[in-house]
């Protein structure tokens, strides 16, 4: 890492970074747009949590805000190399230094760790004081497209980019581990706002599946603000009581639905 900044410098990074960022959202969200929204679209409308697909200008917003957030994220790659280099971080080089099965450790610890993080931020940007000047950005998708993965308010998007720089302080990580939690929590943040259940019928009903978020999930956030705080896993969210109480039952009922069930809804949004 340190190695490539020298011989490129900073800025070269920077804009490396950036393009890696862009190539990622587009890649993952630009899939799922296409062959969800686009192409399986009426085989899959009723799938739609919602029942309807959301305007024009909210996907518009959703592409201008993330637009932002990725600027944001790539300048804490640039955060990440310059406290590698002060020697402020565990990240190592080496996969044989830990062990593979310490490389898949530190995946998973990454993943629970980021939860973790995620769903007490969350939680504190929903309070009075910093809703409206961090979180609300987010929540004008109340019926999100795979577009608003990365749709923040620039405040949100440098807490969001927080994880990683506060992880390396005290987590030995290699390099490898990092690309595979970006996957990971690019994928599934793409397939929480996708607004399509995918999920099969009895997900819930398994005591183990279960404990995972569905994209009914998050989409019932999105619709009611105040519930399902919640990234990946369902776990504080059960600690804390913060489900919606209609959780379970509206994921039996989207997954219940017969194909005629949801009408027109209406021709989906063209973003390039």
């Amino acid at each position: 890492m340190n190695e490539i900044v020298d011989q490129m410098g900073y800025t070269a990074y920077y804009f490396l970074t950036l393009g890696i960022l862009w190539f990622r959202y587009i890649l993952m969200a630009g899939i799922a747009y296409v062959f969800i929204w686009v192409i399986f679209r009426d085989k899959l409308k009723h799938k739609i949590i919602q029942k309807k697909l959301p305007e024009k200008d909210k996907i518009t917003h959703e592409l201008k805000y993330s637009a932002i957030t990725l600027l944001i994220f790539a300048a804490s790659g640039i955060l990440v190399v310059l406290m590698k280099k002060a020697g402020w971080t565990f990240i190592y080089d080496k996969v044989e230094d830990y062990g593979v099965p310490y490389l898949l450790f530190s995946i998973v610890a990454l993943i629970f760790l980021h939860d973790t993080y995620f769903y007490w931020t969350h939680r504190l940007m929903h309070h009075p004081l910093l809703f409206k000047r961090m979180h609300l950005v987010h929540h004008k998708s109340t019926n999100p497209s795979p577009w608003a993965a990365f749709s923040f308010h620039p405040y949100e998007a440098v807490v969001e980019a927080g994880i990683v720089p506060l992880v390396i302080l005290f987590l030995p990580v290699h390099t490898t581990a990092l690309v595979v939690f970006f996957f990971y929590s690019n994928f599934l943040n793409v397939l929480g706002h996708l607004s399509f259940e995918l999920f099969p019928k009895g997900f819930i009903e398994n005591r183990i599946l279960r404990l995972h978020n569905s994209t009914t999930h998050h989409n019932m956030h999105h619709k009611y603000f105040n519930c399902n705080y919640g990234l990946y896993f369902n776990i504080w969210d059960r600690i804390m009581r913060t489900n919606h109480e209609d959780y379970f039952d509206t994921f039996r009922e989207v997954t219940s639905r017969e194909p005629e069930i949801v009408g027109d809804v209406g021709t989906p949004t063209t973003v390039f």
